[in-house]
């Protein structure tokens, strides 16, 4: 709080709304009660970066005060780059989202997405570097590259503690800023938060990128991805059945699974509905999903190190 009351704002960089595509329906993840939370919780300022779209800031008013429009900007180069980058973009509005996206499928070039924020003085952040979609193969040695043309790097709470400390000696590196964000799409928002001074969202977000920032952070990351994978559980199992059918992840498996969870043949038994959220809520929580995502993540850890000696 003293920090707080000598300047300093704070606030969650990477948070999702129910208008993602890959957050469960629910009314706990509505932007609305999503940004009371965020007030409960002493948010500076609260923005909502959904896939590729500002749906959120149409439902809440673009003019709200401490609310900052923003999107995750989703961009596949293969010709630059090799893989999907995400890019969080913040103080647009429709029409610029409109123009990043065709630049995004149209001439899918990173660059000309970077050209385009810089132009239109947008700001925007270099998203979980070493994430990479399911079934791409990704490029590492275009990540450092890639980083040199960002303000500012993530730090994200839904990734390996590994891959974040290799995207935080990308920020030292290149000397750019980092901000810890949840990347919540359960309602997370605030759980952890980047602090910077500011009059304004754009001063505390340049100040972030200049390196005037603390990272503030209480629970490690697998405890943090554990407490999300049950949230998202609890989701799942409560979304409305009118639409859980346009909640997909792009795992073919849990996609299928969310729609039988979703299907009026379950609805009509709420205590076998109840007890297999329980059953699964008590696997997740086992820790054994994260340390077998951990396994499975051993051998990318292990390139990602060599590149970054190479550097």
């Amino acid at each position: 709080m003293e920090l707080m009351d000598d300047g300093w704002q704070k606030a969650d960089l990477h948070v999702h709304s129910s208008c993602s595509y890959d957050v469960p329906k629910s009314s706990t993840v509505h932007p609305q009660i999503l940004f009371e939370k965020a007030m409960s919780k002493n948010m500076s300022y609260v923005t909502f970066t959904d896939h590729d779209t500002v749906e959120a800031f149409d439902i809440l008013g673009w003019k709200k005060e401490k609310l900052v429009p923003g999107v995750e900007l989703s961009v596949t180069d293969k010709s630059n780059v090799g893989h999907t980058v995400h890019i969080n973009v913040f103080e647009l509005d429709s029409e610029q989202l409109t123009d990043m996206k065709s630049i995004a499928t149209k001439q899918q070039d990173i660059f000309m997405v970077i050209d385009f924020l810089k132009d239109n003085n947008l700001l925007y952040m270099y998203n979980h570097p070493f994430w990479f979609a399911v079934g791409e193969k990704p490029n590492l040695l275009a990540v450092p590259e890639l980083a040199k043309h960002f303000p500012v790097i993530e730090y994200n709470m839904q990734d390996l503690k590994q891959k974040n400390l290799f995207a935080m000696a990308l920020a030292h590196r290149f000397g750019k800023g980092m901000a810890v964000t949840t990347d919540s799409h359960t309602g997370g928002i605030g759980a952890v938060y980047t602090m910077a001074k500011g009059d304004d969202f754009r001063e505390y977000f340049n100040n972030i990128s200049k390196g005037n920032y603390y990272l503030v952070m209480d629970n490690p990351i697998w405890k943090h991805i554990t407490q999300e994978l049950s949230a998202w559980i609890e989701l799942v199992f409560s979304t409305d059945r009118q639409v859980g059918a346009e909640f997909f992840t792009g795992v073919t498996l849990l996609d299928r699974a969310v729609r039988m969870v979703a299907s009026d043949k379950l609805a009509g038994y709420p205590s076998v509905n109840r007890f297999t959220m329980k059953s699964i809520q008590k696997l997740s929580t086992s820790g054994l999903p994260f340390f077998l995502y951990m396994l499975s993540k051993r051998s990318q850890i292990s390139e990602i190190k060599n590149i970054m000696n190479l550097q």
